[in-house]
């Protein structure tokens, strides 16, 4: 098979879930004997033609200049008129659709018998609060408008996938993000933070409204866990958002703004030897940093939403507001240890059987040979 995958910011990856996604399917399906190409924005530091056998298509895009948002538009457009012109692929891969909806339409895809598409629909990314109303109803004709357009549709949570055969009646094929299980832990790094293991709460995310940072901030503020184990925020904080957040926060003794992390060997350590870990994302889709945090071996505390009950099913407590973070804190004396493990071991089993990279590369390759078989 010929595969493409367009819209991520190339790989391999130095930006997010989509990036990491791309670099492992994609090396994966390599090393089976299939063709693969991924497009990369011309920005990007990785400069060579191939990486680990998968091509690399360098494609201009004007975000350095214009802006995400903006340039987007214009990458994605560009990358799919290749896609469609310069090559013969037997499948194109689109990773989300809220910049690509504008070429999917200019080049009239639903009438496009060969090559097939198939659309990764991310979260519900109309709900994202960064956005205002008039830009959420825009994401959300963009919705209606993959749905119309694409071949066929991924969801990467079931949350996700019942919303669009309720809302639609569209099917959606259920594929995750993955996570491997490490055994290379190295406490050494806490050192460089300042923290002690096993003594800290930890939030990683990108600093969002819609990822609850407030709630549990204001959670932890109210809670007797403040002063005795800080709170640990990993993220970029040069996001709207984010500086709010260190204005608001940053002087609280407890609350400790890391950054971003991108050492990975690093950032599982950090995971690794917390207390607990928060995971407030709430607008849908499987998210990457949760399904680290479970083969890292986290204690987790999530926000109470149908997209991370798919997930963490009964293995993690759930929290709706503050107050509820609050009484959590309050009670983490009486969580026993015992129950702490099982809820670590159940995690890391479902990482094993249904999000190991391996795992999903098997469920990508079935995936795509389904879809040529359809149009045979």
């Amino acid at each position: 098979m010929k595969i493409a995958f367009i819209s991520t910011r190339g790989i391999p990856n130095n930006y997010g879930g989509f990036e990491q996604f791309a670099e492992y399917i994609s090396v994966g399906l390599v090393k089976r004997g299939h063709e693969v190409t991924v497009y990369s924005p011309h920005f990007h530091p990785y400069k060579e033609s191939t990486y680990k056998g998968v091509r690399i298509k360098h494609i201009y895009s004007p975000e350095t200049w214009m802006g995400s948002s903006v340039g987007s538009f214009f990458y994605d457009f560009a990358s799919l008129r290749d896609a469609l012109k310069r090559e013969k692929f037997d499948i194109i891969y689109e990773a989300g659709y809220t910049s690509i909806v504008p070429a999917y339409i200019w080049f009239d895809v639903k009438n496009i018998k060969y090559p097939v598409f198939t659309t990764n629909m991310d979260g519900l990314e109309y709900k994202r609060t960064k956005f205002n109303k008039w830009v959420q109803k825009f994401v959300f004709w963009e919705e209606r408008m993959t749905v119309k357009h694409s071949h066929y549709l991924i969801a990467d949570n079931m949350g996700i996938h019942d919303y669009y055969k309720e809302k639609y009646g569209k099917e959606s094929k259920f594929l995750a993000y993955g996570a491997d299980i490490y055994d290379d832990y190295n406490p050494e790094f806490l050192k460089e933070l300042g923290l002690e293991q096993n003594n800290y709460y930890l939030l990683v995310a990108r600093l969002e409204p819609e990822n609850n940072i407030v709630m549990a901030i204001d959670g932890y503020l109210a809670s007797k866990e403040n002063g005795l184990k800080p709170l640990v925020i990993v993220g970029k904080t040069n996001t709207p958002h984010g500086k709010k957040l260190v204005a608001r926060y940053g002087m609280e003794k407890s609350i400790r703004f890391t950054g971003g992390i991108y050492d990975f060997k690093k950032l599982n350590s950090i995971r690794k030897f917390s207390f607990a870990y928060f995971h407030g994302h709430s607008v849908g889709g499987t998210n990457p940093s949760l399904l680290e945090a479970m083969a890292s071996g986290c204690f987790i505390l999530a926000n109470d939403n149908l997209f991370n009950r798919a997930v963490l099913k009964n293995h993690s407590e759930y929290y709706s507001t503050s107050v509820e973070v609050t009484d959590l804190l309050n009670n983490m004396d009486v969580i026993s240890v015992r129950d702490k493990e099982i809820f670590i071991a159940a995690n890391l089993e479902e990482i094993r059987s249904e999000y190991s990279w391996e795992h999903l590369v098997d469920e990508h390759e079935k995936y795509f040979e389904w879809l040529l078989a359809q149009k045979r």
